[in-house]
Order: structure tokens, then C-alpha cells, then sequence
């Protein structure tokens, strides 16, 4: 479905992609990660004909993208980080207007549009601007340009950022129903997400592949690792004699970290509290509780003694 052979690209003498090569096969959702810098963005800008790549070659559905760049395009739906939209024009609008940059035939785009609203929901916002959307909606109406013509592609650039909760389980639901139809290749730094939503992930750095594999088998590659992480809390003096034992450990890398924000946070609120310090509120019940049980002392020995005067006038 999309191939991408010795890809590169340079800006003066900073290589952003470097002789990049990996095989998209049809009908799957693609996870592409990497480090801010990475590439990532460049790849998916070289792939969807934006930028000319510095050398190599990609193929979607067969098409070169540089040699015959309108019939590449015309399989692929892109949504970049910053969705391209206006926010003087009603979703409606919009929608027609990115039918006609598309070319879709003019008896089809009525249906067409009609088709796209219904598969990313927004029918209900279709009168309405724009720029009254939530970024949820917004990414709804990126992705439903996207999907005009019907590509067999859908390049997705970080679909996800800036959406709360509620709106990323929304657009991941609606990334994985879009899986059904069309190949798609989503770029995302929420790990959890590509996870869950992906069939196969690429991992880019410094501009090169780095793995490339299912989640599952990605997982269990750092199973095999000789790898420990030793956390060990203390004294000054009991860290450092801690430090200086496992120094004497031949092949051991020992490396020495000062404590976090969080460390601090989960040691002023939890370990303290769970010791003899007490916060104000606690301290306040505490001293109320000392006083009504002093109180109730000295009341029942006020009327042990009177109790006692009283029986000895009896006996008299």
C-alpha cells in the first residue's frame, strides 16, 4: 500500500530524515512514534507531497509521490497537528469548499458530504461556525475533510493533542471504526493510546527506524533486557554507603538521581501523616477529644467525692 525507500531529508546541514525505509500494508492502523525532533512530521510531510523529499522514494498505491504527485494525493486524507480550517464558515461550508479543492464530482459532493458528517458525527453541527466549536468537534471536522473522496490512506499528525478525556475516547473510537475502511497511519505521543488503537508501530529517532513490530511483540522485547532500576531511600550517610557497596559490583552502572517534586510531594504528604506529625485539622479533634475526657474525669470525680460526703453524714 505505501512504501517508503531510502527516504531523506536535509535542511543545510541538519538531517531530519535519514535514509528511512519501512512497508505500510493495506487495511491496518499504523502507530508512528518518536521524540519532539524526530522526523515524524517531516515523514508524514514528504508522504502527502507537502515537502519534496532530499532523496529516495515513496510509493502510495503505486504512485510516486514525486513523479506523480495528483494521483498520490488523490488516495490519501491528511489531517496535520493544526487542523487546516476556517473559522469565519460554517461546518457545512467548509465541507463544500473542501469538496471542490478535492474535486469531487459536483452531483457527488452533496452525498458525499452528507457521508463524511455522519461518520465523524458532526451532522448536528453543520450550521454552525467554526469558530464555536470545541477542539474536540474541530478535530471531527478535520478529519471528516480528510475523509472527502474516500482516500484508501488517512495520515493522521498527532490527532489527539490538546483534547481532554472525554474527547480523546471519543476520537479513539472514531479512529478505530475509520481502521475498518481505510489504512491509517497515526502519529501521537500519548503511548497508551497507540497501544490500544494500533496494529503496528514504527519508532523513529534521530530521523531513523528504530523498530518497527506489534505492540505486543515491542512489549516483550524489554523483557529480555538485563536491566534493573534500585531505588534507595535514607539517610545521607546510609544512600552513600549503600552507593560505595554497589560500586564494588563489576559491571554494574551505578547512577545517583536528586529527589523529584514528586518525591518531596509523596514525602511531606503521605510518609508524615502516617507518623507522629499531624495536621491541623487532626491536631484541633485531638485536643477537643483530651478536653471532653479530662472534663468528663473531673466531673465523675466531683461526684465520687460528694457521693462519699454523703454517705459518711448518713453513718453519723
Amino acid at each position: 500500500m505505501i512504501e517508503v525507500k531510502d527516504l531523506v531529508k536535509r535542511y543545510s546541514k541538519n538531517t531530519a530524515v535519514d535514509h528511512l525505509n519501512f512497508h505500510v500494508q493495506k487495511g491496518q492502523i499504523y502507530g508512528f512514534l518518536g521524540p519532539n525532533g524526530a522526523g515524524k512530521s517531516t515523514t508524514m510531510n514528504m508522504m502527502t507531497g507537502y515537502l519534496a523529499p532530499t532523496e529516495g522514494q515513496i510509493l502510495i498505491n503505486g504512485y510516486d509521490v514525486a513523479e506523480e504527485p495528483m494521483e498520490a494525493r488523490k488516495c490519501i486524507g491528511y489531517l496535520p497537528e493544526i487542523p487546516p480550517l476556517y473559522p469565519d464558515m460554517t461546518v457545512l461550508e467548509y465541507l463544500r469548499f473542501a469538496a471542490e479543492l478535492k474535486q469531487v464530482p459536483k452531483n457527488e459532493r452533496s452525498t458525499e458530504i452528507e457521508r463524511v458528517m455522519d461518520e465523524t458525527r458532526i451532522k448536528d453541527m453543520e450550521n454552525r461556525l467554526i469558530r464555536h466549536l470545541s477542539k474536540g468537534y474541530k478535530q471531527r471536522v478535520g478529519l471528516a475533510q480528510a475523509l472527502l473522496g474516500d482516500p484508501e490512506v488517512l495520515i493522521l499528525d498527532e490527532p489527539m493533542v490538546g483534547l481532554d478525556p472525554k474527547q480523546i475516547i471519543e476520537i479513539r473510537e472514531l479512529i478505530r471504526g475509520l481502521g475498518q475502511k481505510h489504512t491509517v497511519i497515526l502519529s501521537s505521543h500519548i503511548l497508551s493510546e497507540i497501544s490500544s488503537i494500533c496494529d503496528h508501530v514504527l519508532i523513529i529517532s534521530n530521523g531513523k527506524l528504530v523498530a518497527s513490530d506489534t505492540p505486543e511483540n515491542l512489549g516483550s522485547y524489554m523483557k529480555h533486557t538485563d536491566a534493573m532500576e534500585l531505588q534507595v531511600r535514607g539517610s545521607k550517610e546510609a544512600c552513600e554507603q549503600a552507593i560505595e557497596l554497589l560500586k564494588q559490583v563489576k559491571g554494574l552502572e551505578v547512577k545517583t538521581t536528586t529527589a523529584t517534586l514528586e518525591d518531596v510531594f509523596l514525602k511531606l504528604t503521605n510518609e508524615e501523616n502516617n507518623g507522629n506529625p499531624k495536621t491541623t485539622e487532626e491536631q484541633e479533634k485531638t485536643e477537643r477529644f483530651s478536653l471532653r475526657k479530662k472534663l468528663r474525669k473531673t466531673e465523675e470525680k466531683e461526684f465520687s467525692v460528694k457521693e462519699t460526703k454523703s454517705d459518711e453524714k448518713e453513718e453519723k
